[in-house]
């Protein structure tokens, strides 16, 4: 029996011995593609070199059947615990403690195991390495696909639905999460399991009310981006009422007040309100698994809830007939009309809209796009298109706000407390009315994976334009069991965009659309895809620059640097007598890249507010050493994707915005002699130099090549897989070493020397 020096290696070992008798075509990689030591079959594997305490490592392994549980993946029957050096294994079956398997655990699976004592002894000790029919008998157990049932609960349900709906991709949420309560009665997947009869024991709540905060998350994937999501976190949601009971104590002397939330979900936002405030609340939701969630909770606490009460139509393909907020039918909803029509009662609306985004890459991957964008064809939206132009008519949490506004406040003690990102205010300026205090927010924990900033508003009704307005600023801690104060933050309006003012629009004569165009990746853009622009080409051209959108989503789609256009365009042409003065744009698009705290997020954006300012200081020379610092930035920014190559049209592309001067100084290096360099510029220098020294040593190096920062990275700094291991690493570690500190270097240099000067030409605000 060999003796292993690490784990991995005899789990490996271990693996390619015993595979071939169970499945040769399983691979190793899809094995142990869980974070543990890998699911055979209905089999968990948990190695080590010398098992000192059984209940310890099994402790271990039950966390990993916990994990699965959570993820909604079947738990295996068998446990087994390999010592390895030893050639031993211990098989348990996992039933007996189903009890800890549906537990949740936190930190290292491997940490904090020596205390449990619940271990039975195992139901068999098995010595493959010397006893030839324990192999066998390991063998047998191995090629079981057996698993044992646990039951769903709220730590578990968001998993399972996921399984539910690849499993069954046209699916719906009735089908998954169906009661027999109410007028349609459809019996889900969890109360009576088919595709997971061997997985689940069936649910036996009555209603779904256990998933209050999870009703959005159970979606289906396609609903799931259609409705979008409004959930907001308990201790968000108590915060907001602070601005809430501001709005009430604005309510006239001998007025009633009536709150309405048009888009309530599950009722978390009015969760922590007292009785007397439930007693003036209006709510409703579109989703009708919500709704009955929503009636349970609060409809005999509330004023109204819409519909009143379910009838047999209430119930239309997973929707609520006369719940849609965006419908006329709603707008003319008589119990509504009776407050808003009524000058003696006080309109408050406390909402937070959902924010649906029908163009992802699941609704194109699916083809359903158009069908997911049907809000658009709502009545508000319509109506809304009469008097908002732009972009603010395609985020459905703008109806909600320029609705709410436009139909249901009418005096200046009315107001609105709406949760939203910024930009419906400071970019879009879809409302000028008065501001009277707000909050910022982590976007995290509203059941998404971004940290940036939503805003929760207290509007006042008058009409108030604004240019900047203050707001306080809370996270949530880890266990997200504290809110914590993180201080104010300035919200400022922008007013125009880069397109408008910096966009290099000159026509040269002598250009010729013979070039070529590129992708996201630098590389020549291949020739089935889609192009919006034309392949220009001249001797005065440098590049093509992308400094597209407000806002910061997506930003290394948004902001690109090539040396030939993009092939999809949203960009200029850029050329060599005026290039400097735009490097800005493409130094303020990489702003996120290095300042990504949710404070920054969806509140700072992209400006072109300054451009007079700078133009002028342009014009006047005081600006000549700050773009030279933008210069030797964008030369080792990594987003700066000009390559060096031959196209098809037979023109060589040279990278001329680098620091490579191995075939001649390029047009950056000649322009950077007129940097007056400090030691942060020396330090940055230095390092190029050596990244470029380790680059020449690798293989793969071609001297007639004109090397940038991302070209290396992507051409030369290569990984390589070990062929027993898996484990990737880098092939050059001294390239890699030098890349890595680089980029230290430029991060620093970046948010001391560039940042401040961008904020105070408004390039970014």
């Amino acid at each position: 029996m060999a003796k292993y020096k690490t784990e991995r290696e005899g789990q490996i070992d271990f693996y390619n011995r015993v595979l071939p008798r169970i499945d040769p075509h399983k691979d190793i990689k899809e094995i142990i593609s869980d974070s543990n030591d890998g699911v055979l079959n209905g089999n968990l594997l948990e190695f080590k070199l010398q098992i000192t305490n059984l209940n310890a490592v099994l402790f271990q392994a039950i966390k990993y059947l916990s994990a699965l549980r959570i993820k909604g993946k079947p738990v295996p029957l068998g446990i087994h615990l390999i010592d390895l050096n030893a050639g031993v294994d211990y098989y348990y079956k996992s039933e007996p403690y189903l009890k800890y398997i549906e537990k949740v655990y936190s930190g290292a699976a491997s940490k904090g195991n020596s205390d449990f004592t619940d271990g039975g002894e195992a139901d068999s000790v098995l010595h493959y390495a010397k006893k030839p029919k324990d192999t066998e008998e390991l063998i047998k157990l191995l090629k079981e696909n057996k698993f044992i049932k646990i039951h769903i609960d709220e730590n578990c349900i968001v998993g399972w639905a996921e399984h539910f709906y690849k499993v069954v991709p046209n699916a719906r949420k009735e089908d998954f999460i169906g009661d027999d309560t109410g007028q349609h009665k459809t019996i889900g997947e969890i109360r009576q399991p088919y595709h997971f009869k061997d997985y689940i024991f069936k649910y036996t709540g009555k209603s779904n009310e256990k998933f209050k905060y999870l009703m959005d998350r159970l979606n289906d994937t396609i609903q799931k981006k259609n409705l979008g999501a409004f959930y907001t976190h308990p201790l968000y949601a108590e915060k907001s009422l602070e601005l809430l009971r501001k709005a009430i104590k604005q309510v006239p002397k001998g007025n009633d007040y009536i709150i309405i939330d048009r888009c309530a979900g599950t009722g978390n936002l009015e969760e922590r309100l007292t009785d007397e405030e439930l007693s003036h609340c209006i709510v409703s939701t579109v989703e009708y698994f919500e709704y009955k969630v929503l009636q349970e909770r609060l409809g005999a606490k509330v004023r109204h809830i819409i519909p009143p009460m379910e009838t047999k139509d209430t119930f239309n393909a997973g929707l609520v007939t006369g719940a849609d907020a965006l419908s006329k039918e709603y707008l003319d909803n008589e119990i509504i009309r009776q407050y808003v029509d009524n000058p003696k009662c006080t309109v408050i609306l406390f909402e937070n809209p959902p924010y649906a985004e029908t163009t992802s890459i699941e609704h194109q991957r699916r083809g359903v796009g158009g069908v997911s964008s049907s809000w658009k064809k709502s009545y508000v939206v319509q109506e809304m298109k009469k008097e908002v132009k732009g972009t603010a008519v395609n985020d459905l949490g703008n109806a909600f706000i320029w609705s709410a506004f436009k139909y249901y406040l009418r005096q200046p003690t009315d107001s609105y407390v709406v949760y939203s990102p910024v930009k419906y205010w400071k970019a879009q300026h879809l409302i000028n009315k008065k501001f009277i205090d707000g909050y910022a927010f982590n976007r995290r924990h509203f059941h998404t994976n971004i940290d940036a900033c939503i805003m929760c508003a207290l509007w006042g009704n008058a009409d108030k334009n604004l240019q900047k307005i203050s707001i306080k600023a809370f996270d949530l801690d880890k266990e997200e069991t504290k809110i914590q104060a993180q201080g104010k933050l300035d919200i400022k309006r922008i007013h125009n965009i880069y397109s408008e003012k910096f966009y290099d629009k000159r026509k040269f004569e002598s250009s010729k659309f013979d070039g070529i165009l590129t992708g996201l990746n630098g590389e020549e853009a291949l020739s089935n895809v889609k192009k919006r622009i034309k392949p220009l080409y001249s001797d005065s051209m440098l590049g093509y620059l992308v400094a597209d959108s407000i806002g910061f989503d997506n930003p290394d789609a948004k902001s690109s640097l090539l040396v030939a256009g993009r092939y999809n365009g949203n960009g200029f042409f850029l050329h060599k007598d005026n290039y400097l003065e735009k490097l800005p744009m493409f130094a303020a698009s990489r702003y996120i890249t290095y300042n990504n705290a949710w404070t920054e997020r969806a509140r700072i954006m992209k400006s072109a507010d300054g451009a007079e300012k700078f133009n002028k200081d342009v014009a006047n020379g005081n600006l000549q050493q700050f773009l030279l610092k933008c210069l030797l930035f964008t030369c080792v920014e990594m987003q700066n994707h000009m390559r060096s190559f031959k196209g098809s049209d037979g023109r060589f592309y040279r990278n001329e915005l680098c620091l490579d001067n191995s075939n001649g100084d390029t047009l950056a290096i000649k322009d950077l002699k007129k940097l007056v360099k400090g030691d942060k510029e020396k330090e940055i220098i230095r390092q190029w130099k050596k990244l470029l020294k380790y680059a020449k040593l690798t293989d793969e190096y071609n001297a007639e090549l004109t090397y940038g920062v991302y070209q290396i990275c992507d051409e030369l700094d290569l990984q390589v897989e070990d062929e027993e291991t898996g484990e990737k690493s880098y092939k050059y570690t001294e390239l890699h070493t030098a890349r890595e500190a680089l980029k230290g270097l430029v991060k620093k240099y970046y948010n001391e020397e560039i940042v401040p000067v961008l904020f105070e030409y408004e390039f970014l605000k």
